[in-house]
This record gives C-alpha cells, sequence and structure tokens, in this order.
C-alpha cells in the first residue's frame, strides 16, 4: 500500500511539473511582437487568433466608423489603396502605381513608397540615377530625400501592422523582415487576438484586451529603449516620441493617454479627417479650471492664444518645419523652462546623440508666434504671462491600473489541477 501511495505521489509530481513546463512554454513562446521595441504579444486567451477588423465591424459599427477615419488604419496601402484617400497623390519619379507594392503613410504628414521585392524605394528617375528624392511630403507638396540611395528593408511593421512575426519572411519578398496578419494599426493590434472573443459571443471583457495604460500606448508611441530620453534631430524631437515626451512632463506623467485622446478617433487633419484636434476628448481647462479662469482674462487669453500654443507647440517633427521653431506635431511635454539660457536639445557626451531636454524652451513657447522677438524679449515678457500659473492647483489626474491578462487565469488553472490530484491521493 504504502509502495502504491508513493508511486502516485510520484505520478502526481511528475504531472504537476509537466504541467507547469508546458504553461511556460505557452506562456514565453511569443510568435507575435508589437511595439519600437518588438514586445512579445500577450494573447487574450490560449489560442486565440487574428481574424480582422472586418469582423469586429459586425457588433462595433460605430467605433469601426471611428477608427476608419484615424490614420491607424492607414500605415500601410496598396497603391490603389492609397490614391482612394488622396486622389492627387504622386508615385515617384519613374514609377507608376504598378511598380510600387506599397505605400507607406500617405494618411497625414508624408509617403514613402516600397518596390515590389519589399525594400523601400531609395533611387528614382527613369534610370534609377536619383538617389533620393524618395519621400513625399504632403503638406508642401515637395520630395525629400529618405536613406538616399541605400539598400533599405522595411521593418516598420512592427508598429504599423496587426499580428507581427519575425519567425519568417514573406514569400518572394526579400526586402520586408518578417510578416504581419493585417496591414495597419487594425483593433487587434491593441485588443489581442480576438478569434475567441468572437466565439464567446463578443461578451464584454471576455477574451479581449483592454489596457489604457500610458506605457501600453507607448510600446509604439516611442523611439529607443530609454525612457528617460527624448531622440531629437536638428532643432527638433523626432516624431512618434510621445511617451518619452509624457514621462518627462512632471505631474503630468502620470496621466493616461485615453484621458485626453479618444484611441479611436484621429487628432491630426488627414485624408479622411478634416477636423484638427477631433479624438480628443478632455481639454486642459477640464482638468485645470482655477488656471483657465485666470488665464481667460489675462493678456494672452484675451488675444485669444490657448494653452496648447505654448504648453504643445509643434517642435515634433514628422516631414516638414514651417520655420526655425515650428515643425508638424505637437509636444506631449508640457512644461515651459523660462530661462534665457536654457536650451532645448543636448549631446549626449556618451553615445553622442542629440536629445531633446524634459521642458519646452522659450523659442518653442514664444518666439513660434512673434517671430520677429528674439529670447531675451521672451524671457522679459514671460513674467507677464505666467500670472495663470497655479501653484497649489487641487487637480484630480485620473490613472490607469496596467493590467496583462491572460498569465494570472493560466496559472489559477494549474493550481486548481494539481489541487484536484493531491485530494485523489
Amino acid at each position: 500500500m504504502k509502495l502504491k501511495g508513493h508511486n502516485r505521489l510520484l505520478s502526481v509530481i511528475i504531472i504537476s511539473f509537466t504541467i507547469v513546463i508546458i504553461l511556460s512554454i505557452a506562456v514565453t513562446a511569443q510568435t507575435y511582437v508589437i511595439g519600437d521595441q518588438k514586445t512579445a504579444v500577450v494573447m487574450p486567451v490560449e489560442g486565440a487568433t487574428y481574424i480582422g477588423a472586418d469582423e469586429c465591424k459586425v457588433c462595433h459599427q460605430d467605433i469601426y466608423g471611428e477608427w476608419e477615419t484615424s490614420g491607424h488604419k492607414y500605415k500601410l496601402m496598396t497603391p490603389d489603396e492609397a490614391l482612394e484617400i488622396r486622389p492627387d497623390l504622386p508615385m515617384p519619379e519613374g514609377y507608376t502605381k504598378n511598380d510600387v507594392l506599397y505605400v507607406i503613410g500617405g494618411w497625414g504628414w508624408k509617403a514613402r513608397y516600397m518596390n515590389n521585392q519589399g525594400f523601400i524605394i531609395t533611387k528614382t528617375g527613369d534610370d534609377l540615377e536619383i538617389n533620393g528624392s524618395n519621400q513625399y511630403n504632403i503638406e508642401t507638396d515637395e520630395w525629400v530625400d529618405y536613406h538616399a540611395g541605400e539598400l533599405l528593408e522595411y521593418d516598420c511593421q512592427k508598429c504599423h501592422t496587426t499580428g507581427v512575426s519575425y519567425d519568417e519572411k514573406m514569400e518572394d519578398l526579400l526586402g520586408i523582415n518578417g510578416s504581419w496578419e493585417f496591414r495597419g494599426i487594425q483593433c487587434e493590434a491593441c485588443h489581442g487576438a480576438g478569434s475567441e472573443h468572437v466565439a464567446e459571443k463578443g461578451i464584454r471583457g471576455v477574451s479581449i484586451i483592454v489596457n489604457e495604460s500610458a506605457s501600453f500606448c507607448g510600446q509604439c508611441h516611442r523611439r529607443g529603449a530609454e525612457d528617460d530620453k527624448i531622440p531629437a534631430s536638428g532643432t527638433f524631437v523626432r516624431h512618434h516620441e510621445q511617451y518619452q515626451e509624457l514621462l518627462a512632463s512632471g505631474n503630468m506623467s502620470t496621466l493616461s493617454c485615453v484621458v485626453c485622446h479618444n484611441p479611436h478617433n484621429p487628432v491630426h487633419e488627414g485624408a479622411t479627417n478634416e477636423i484638427e484636434e477631433f479624438g480628443i476628448i478632455t481639454h486642459c481647462e477640464d482638468c485645470h479650471i482655477e488656471a483657465a479662469e485666470i488665464y481667460e482674462n489675462s493678456v494672452m487669453g484675451v488675444v485669444g492664444a490657448e494653452c496648447v500654443d505654448c504648453h504643445m507647440p509643434k517642435n515634433v517633427k514628422s516631414a516638414v518645419n514651417t520655420s526655425p521653431y515650428v515643425a508638424d506635431v505637437s509636444s506631449h511635454i508640457f512644461r515651459i523652462n523660462t530661462s534665457v539660457d536654457a536650451e532645448f536639445i543636448y549631446i549626449d557626451q556618451e553615445d553622442g546623440n542629440e536629445y531633446a531636454n524634459p521642458y519646452i524652451t522659450l523659442e518653442y513657447a514664444c518666439l513660434s508666434c512673434h517671430e520677429d522677438e528674439d529670447i531675451s524679449w521672451a524671457a522679459q515678457t514671460t513674467p507677464f504671462v505666467i500670472n495663470h500659473n497655479v501653484e497649489h492647483e487641487d487637480i484630480q489626474i485620473p490613472t490607469t491600473p496596467e493590467e496583462t491578462p491572460g498569465f494570472g487565469v493560466i496559472t489559477a488553472v494549474a493550481v486548481l489541477i494539481i489541487g484536484c490530484m493531491f485530494r485523489r491521493i
């Protein structure tokens, strides 16, 4: 009897160990990745697969309609798709639309192009004799250079497509590093593969991810691995670094992106949206009530300057800058350093790269509008402007807990199975 009990106990231990190994493999062996750092995708439930946004539309027609107006859908388009939303979009010199596999972007700021082998086009002209002139800037209607003349793989899918994998390359497309399930940033890029959610009849919160933390958005809205550095180039922050900017914004750094943004709607004017700030659902005065009341009657308030003109100037560059201190994307640093000696861009002594300091300087806060003035004038003028600053304003900043669904459920199931086995001994 003792031997029999011993064997049963040994069997339970072996089975338990096997379950742990299997579950560990299920949790860690991620096929899909997302974001600048190629973070492993956590599936809503084990076995979920990608099904595409059209399946989501069946139940979520309103949200699908909002998403269709945003730039997320249009990050990677066929030439015909691009021309459908922007009929005047040109092809690079020497190319017809049949020579272009995909248009990269084209919704808002700029368009780059991919050839039929999957490489980003970097040579143009009838005989490909031109190195460059391969990025089309929509605002200025001009061609500029982007990695001119280089043999350049396409490796932007980690943020610009849905269901990205680097396990293997696409067949006959040597220029594409990896593969994807669907082009564009579809529902499942943020909410996880949806097959099981649909199988469960779309019950709210079942087999789906809803993560409203800033760090979740920051998987793509960042550049580089370091949270405390904001990569820059020249006199501007480089684009899509809103998360690193937010982390550097002082008291605002605890905010979740969705406090101000509807993630399904566009913020900027683009090919499918004519309203700037359309997706903004919370404005400065909604939280900073006392400061807004003071500012409304100030010199700047009376003339019609808005909070964002100074606290969110366009000192981030995606495609163009229209003046020395004005580019085409709004800052998310918010804080202004009013010192005449403050510098916005610095060079890191260790890696030699350019970065932005965690504050906006007077060139961008003031001289972006007052183009005929200088820094000294701005520094002398700011005491008359900052009287709306409320040192101890009581602001309720909502925060969203960060949750990673999936692992807890798996662990709980494992514990239950092991517990039941021990009960039988």
